[in-house]
This record gives structure tokens, C-alpha cells and sequence, in this order.
């Protein structure tokens, strides 16, 4: 018999704990939640008051009995899931079923799992919060109801088996608004005049400002080749100079956003993966001659608080690594309305260095685990440091303006340095020479160059993080969530790394929006998110938010089920005839996309692919080329004739004009096994 008996939720953190404790304690997982609502229905008494109808998760009976027995033999029950919402809602559950009373004091939370901090944790016990199990449940509540109630109006109208989810319906909303704007979109055509200058045959760019010390704007190109007349014979005078410095400060500790988007661009990790690696990071990895130990702090959080602790391993680290001057104490505020519970992500032993660990870990886990250890360090280091230049250059009443910089003092840049989705040359070096007040240049060249404007970029799994984390949509732990779901449901798919809405995601999108304006509201989803942030601090009773949601929302779905039983959503009728019927065959969306049916069902039931097609011809025979998809969903494109008597195909779409070779596959080596077999 144990004396004390600590519940985690997944068996890799039991074990890691495990060899922190003696052989009294025993350490057992639950495998996540225990009981939820059903899935077979609702699950929620709307007569009396909203109370939810829980149920033990299927094909958990064992595991449940095997918990109960456990907890029967021990003097003491601690409960140790994971410090967010949701693992007090999982030790909520498991205080029902062990017949734990709901003021025991048996919650034990790690934000980091080290000796140290588990041994220390376990000594003081707390109650379970309740609030944060009541903001759980408001969530769990709200999203089954929006889900159970207009997924079948989404069955009836697009196709069955859709579903909509409340806040990946915003998401969805966010992608398919993106790719309205990209495809409305006009551009506008600018110009941008550069002269290419020199000084004792030491060249430099200058880039065209205005006239008269005023700004000017280029838009045709009569403009420019006025303005290029006019500086024929121009000589080009240095009318002012200003030298400086520019300091350049390291990104703060992750937060799980920033850890999802850095993830993301760097190491082109899926928001999905960056999180059951972090995870596995959290719980315990076995550590040549170690053992078992979690390399980073929780890894939900929307904090950039660092204990003083971790402040002084860095400080230690920075100064006998790099040297005191690249270190400087750092302190970061924690943006308004962030929950503070836990620190920034961090590394949990600074003297394990990525390097020094690495043959002990993954690739995966190696990659994110350095960026985390490097991003942490860099934002306790000094910052980089540039000596800046820039000068006003005038050609006959003309302005130009011409800047350099050149990095004297890497600082954190040594390290580490943060990518941006948005990047800009800002902190590149860029060398002028060095220009005196009234002194003449020599002009090389001018060019002149027309560009035009781009519309907004589509979303990429990093930009909608920062996104929704900017419009306060959904929370850090739900954002791997939402992305995987609106791509598992086929709404959303990638194409090279961003976020495209397919047909499916637009109509059902058109749908929400016409119909449920509140559901697919950034303010309204937002501000239900706040409510849930006052209920977890206790200022605001669950039940209360779901009454008020409530009643508008059902008289809301009521009035759109009866007016959309009358109304039939427009199909898109196509030039190609049934061979069946002779009708004329109309557009349907199936679960892997379009394809074509006949609009007399239920008397003809013919059915056939949905070919798409693009407007350039192949560069092969100039057949039509189709565009197709993988079973994995990845577009490809091949022509019509292929493999009659053309072999063109390619994973890039055929540019007007351009020639085209067949992509060489790329073979495997043999291995040694392969060689043997033979």
C-alpha cells in the first residue's frame, strides 16, 4: 500500500516523477479526461438550468476501476494534471469518480517538472479552483451547443456529416475573408527612381524622395520620364548628414503564440507538432546520465514573467559564455488581460545546452527545444548595437535620400534573432560611404523602376496564430486545436504553406455568415472569451453566461431552420451533360472536394469527377491542363493527353510561354539491409 498516490494524465510525465519520489508514492496516469459529455447527444439539461449530463468516456471502464483501487489502497490522493483549465477540470472529474469531496485539499500543479519544483509542489496541496473548472465547462457547454445545434441545418442544406464549430467557424471566417480580398483585389501601379552614386569610386544607392523638400509620389511613367529629363545634367549635391546609433533589443521568453509562430516560420513545424513536442519537452525526456527530466516550463502559457531563479542561471550562463557586456537584466511586461499563472517558456536547467543534450533527443524535440533554450537566453543579453548614417542628396530642386548601417556590437544577435512574417531589411547592413555637408557626388546611373502593388498575403498557420491571438479569438492552449480542426474537416487546406479556404470552407463560411452573423462575429466570439476569463477569476457564474448566450441563439436557430426549409441553396450548373439523363450536370461537394452529379436524383443517380481546369495551355502539346490533387490533398498538374501522347506533369503550375523538362525523381540509397536481402 502506497501512502500517497499522485494522478497525472499521461504515463511519460508519471515516470519522469516517479524517480523523483520514493517508493512510497505512487505515480499513475489517466490518459487525459475520464468523463465528458456524451457524444451521442446533446448532454445538457436546458430545463434545468444547463446542467450538463457527463458520462464516463467509453472504453475507460478499466483504467477508471483501476484508478478507484489505487486511490482506495492509499492514505493520501494528490491530483496532478497539467496547471491550465483544463487539467483542473480533469482533476475535477477524477475527484467525482474517487469520491474526492469538492474541498479537499489534493491538487498538486507543476509548472516545471524538476526535482525540485515536484518535491516542493507536492508539499502544498490547495483546493481544486473552481472557477477554473466553471470556465472550462462554460466552454465545453457552449461549444457543444453551438455544434449540436447548427450542424444539422449544415447536414441538411450543404451535406451531412458537417459540423460547425464556434470558434473554428471564426477561423475559417478570417481565411476565406483573406482569399476575397486577394481575389478583389486591384493593383496599383508605382514608381521608384534609384540612383546609383559614387565617392572616390566607392558606390551607394540613393533612392528618390520628392521635390522641394516635399514628398512625391510616382504613379506613370510620364511622371518619371519627366523627372528623368529634368536630371540629365544634374549635378548631385550632399545637402545634409546625420549620423547615429541604432539599438536593437532581443524578442522576449516565448509564449505558446510565439513559440507556435516561431516554430512555424523557422522550423516549419505544423502549429499541431510544435505542441506534442513542447509536450513531450514538459513531461520528460531521459537524459544521458540524468535520467528522466522536463527540459522546458509549461508550455501554456501567455506569459513572459521569468522567476528571479532562472534569471540568475541566465545571467551566470551569458557572462561566463560571451562575456559580461553581452549580458543586461531584462524584465518584460506581460501584455494586458494575459493570465499570469505561469512563466514564459523556458529551459528548466540552463547547463543543459541543446548541444551538449542532443544525442539524447529527437530531431523534432532537439530543433525546438534549441529554439526555446536560445530564445530565452538572448532575451536576458544585451542588445545589437548599429552605427547609422543617412543623407539628403539634391539634383536640381529634386530630393533624394540615401541611409546605411553597420552592425558594431552583435549582442543577442549572436544567438538568436526573430523572424517575421512582415520582413522588412530594417536591421541588414547597408553601406554608404562617408559623406560631408556640401560636397558633390557622382552620378553613375539612374534607374527607373515600375512595381505594383500586392495584396495582403494569404494566412499562414503562424500569421492566424497571431491573429487570433490579436483579436482575442480562442486562447493559447486552443489555438493547435483550431487549426487542425478546420483542416481535418477539409475546409481549409495548404498549399505551400498557407491557408487556402477549398469550395467546401466557402460555402458553409457563406452560409454561418448569412445566417448566424453573431456565431462567425470576431467582437461577439472575442468578448465571449472575456466572459470566460471573468468566470475563471470568480467575477462571473458560468451558468449566467450560457442563459444569456442561450435564448437569443435558439430563437436565432429556430427562425433560420423554418426559412432555409424553403429555400434551396443555388448549385452550380455546368456545360456538361448527363450521358444518362441529358440534364445538365451541377456542382456537389463531397468529402475529398467537387465533383459532378445529376440534378435528377433520386430518378438518375449518375455521378462523375469534377474536373478543374486552368487557362494556360500545356507547354508540351498545348492541351488543356487539369489541375488534381494527391491522396494527402497536395495539387498537381498534368495534361489532358497524359499519358496518351503527352508526359507532362508537374507540382508547379505552367507559367504562359515557359519550357518545361520532366522532374527527375529521387532515388533511395540502398541500405546495407536491402543489400543483404538481395
Amino acid at each position: 500500500m502506497a501512502d500517497k498516490l499522485i494522478i497525472v494524465e499521461s504515463p511519460s510525465k508519471a515516470n519522469t516523477i516517479k524517480k523523483f519520489l520514493g517508493s512510497n508514492v505512487k505515480v499513475v496516469a489517466s490518459m487525459g479526461h475520464v468523463r465528458d459529455l456524451p457524444k451521442s447527444k446533446l448532454g445538457i439539461d436546458v430545463e434545468h438550468d444547463f446542467e450538463p449530463q457527463y458520462i464516463n468516456i467509453r472504453g475507460k471502464a478499466n483504467l477508471i476501476n483501476s484508478l478507484k483501487k489505487d486511490a482506495k489502497n492509499a492514505k493520501v490522493v494528490y491530483l496532478a494534471t497539467d496547471p491550465d483549465r483544463e487539467g483542473e477540470a480533469i482533476a475535477w472529474h477524477l475527484a467525482y469518480l474517487l469520491g474526492i469531496p469538492e474541498d479537499a485539499v489534493c491538487r498538486v500543479t507543476f509548472n516545471e517538472i524538476t526535482k525540485e519544483t515536484v518535491k516542493e509542489s507536492i508539499k502544498k496541496p490547495r483546493k481544486i479552483d473552481k472557477n477554473l473548472t466553471d470556465a472550462q465547462q462554460a466552454r465545453r457547454v457552449l461549444d457543444r451547443i453551438v455544434g449540436y445545434k447548427i450542424s444539422p441545418i449544415l447536414w441538411k442544406k450543404v451535406k451531412r456529416g458537417l459540423s460547425a464549430g464556434r470558434v473554428q467557424s471564426v477561423a475559417v471566417k478570417l481565411i476565406v475573408d483573406r482569399e476575397n480580398e486577394i481575389e478583389n483585389f486591384i493593383p496599383e501601379e508605382y514608381w521608384n527612381i534609384l540612383a546609383t552614386l559614387s565617392k572616390n569610386d566607392d558606390k551607394f544607392i540613393a533612392r528618390f524622395y520628392g521635390k522641394d523638400g516635399k514628398k512625391i509620389e510616382l504613379h506613370k511613367k510620364e511622371e518619371v520620364d519627366e523627372i528623368l529629363q529634368n536630371l540629365k545634367n544634374a549635378k548631385y549635391i550632399v545637402t545634409d548628414v546625420k549620423k547615429g546609433e541604432k539599438k536593437r533589443t532581443p524578442a522576449p521568453p516565448f509564449t505558446t503564440s510565439t513559440m507556435q509562430q516561431e516554430a512555424s516560420r523557422k522550423l516549419s513545424f505544423p502549429i499541431r507538432k510544435t505542441m506534442q513536442v513542447a509536450q513531450r519537452l514538459y513531461e520528460g525526456v531521459k537524459v544521458e546520465d540524468r535520467g528522466t527530466v522536463g527540459l522546458i516550463t509549461y508550455m501554456r502559457t501567455d506569459s513572459t514573467r521569468i522567476s528571479e531563479e532562472a534569471r540568475n542561471a541566465a545571467k551566470t550562463h551569458i557572462t561566463n559564455k560571451y562575456g559580461a557586456n553581452y549580458y543586461e537584466n531584462r524584465y518584460y511586461r506581460t501584455k494586458a488581460g494575459a493570465q499570469d499563472a505561469h512563466e514564459g517558456i523556458r529551459p528548466t536547467y540552463i547547463d543543459l545546452e541543446p548541444e551538449k543534450i542532443k544525442d539524447s533527443l529527437t530531431p523534432d524535440e532537439f530543433k525546438l527545444y534549441r529554439l526555446i533554450y536560445n530564445r530565452f537566453i538572448a532575451s536576458q543579453m544585451a542588445p545589437a548595437v548599429y552605427d547609422t548614417i543617412s543623407a539628403n542628396i539634391d539634383a536640381n530642386n529634386y530630393n533624394f535620400r540615401a541611409s546605411g548601417q553597420t552592425l558594431k556590437f552583435k549582442g543577442f544577435m549572436t544567438l538568436y534573432v526573430e523572424d517575421r512574417d512582415d520582413k522588412t531589411n530594417e536591421d541588414e547592413e547597408s553601406h554608404i560611404p562617408d559623406l560631408v555637408k556640401g560636397e558633390e557626388v557622382k552620378k553613375e546611373k539612374l534607374d527607373a523602376k515600375q512595381s505594383f502593388t500586392e495584396p495582403p498575403p494569404r494566412y499562414t498557420e503562424a500569421s492566424l496564430v497571431k491573429a487570433l491571438e490579436e483579436k482575442g479569438i480562442g486562447r493559447p492552449s486552443t489555438y493547435a486545436t483550431i487549426i487542425s480542426t478546420i483542416l481535418d474537416r477539409r475546409y481549409v487546406q495548404k498549399e505551400q504553406k498557407q491557408l487556402v479556404p477549398t469550395d467546401l470552407g466557402k460555402v458553409v463560411n457563406k452560409l454561418l455568415v448569412e445566417n448566424f452573423g453573431d456565431i462567425v462575429n470576431v467582437e461577439f466570439t472575442a468578448d465571449i472569451e472575456n466572459q470566460f476569463d471573468e468566470i475563471a477569476e470568480g467575477k462571473e457564474p458560468w451558468k449566467q453566461v450560457i442563459r444569456e448566450f442561450y435564448t437569443p441563439f435558439e430563437q436565432e436557430v429556430e427562425k433560420v431552420d423554418k426559412e432555409l426549409d424553403h429555400v434551396k441553396l443555388e448549385e452550380e450548373v455546368t456545360d456538361i451533360p448527363c450521358e444518362k439523363c441529358g440534364r445538365m450536370m451541377v456542382v456537389k461537394y463531397g468529402k475529398y472536394g467537387k465533383f459532378l452529379a445529376c440534378p435528377g436524383y433520386p430518378e438518375c443517380k449518375n455521378v462523375k469527377p469534377f474536373v478543374e481546369k486552368i487557362d494556360v495551355p500545356c507547354p508540351v502539346c498545348g492541351g488543356e491542363v487539369h489541375v488534381r490533387k494527391t491522396k494527402r490533398g497536395k495539387k498537381y498538374y498534368i495534361c489532358e493527353n497524359n499519358p496518351k501522347f503527352c508526359n507532362y506533369i508537374s507540382w508547379n503550375k505552367p507559367k504562359p510561354g515557359e519550357k518545361w523538362e520532366p522532374e527527375k525523381k529521387e532515388t533511395k540509397k540502398k541500405t546495407k539491409k536491402t543489400r543483404a536481402k538481395k
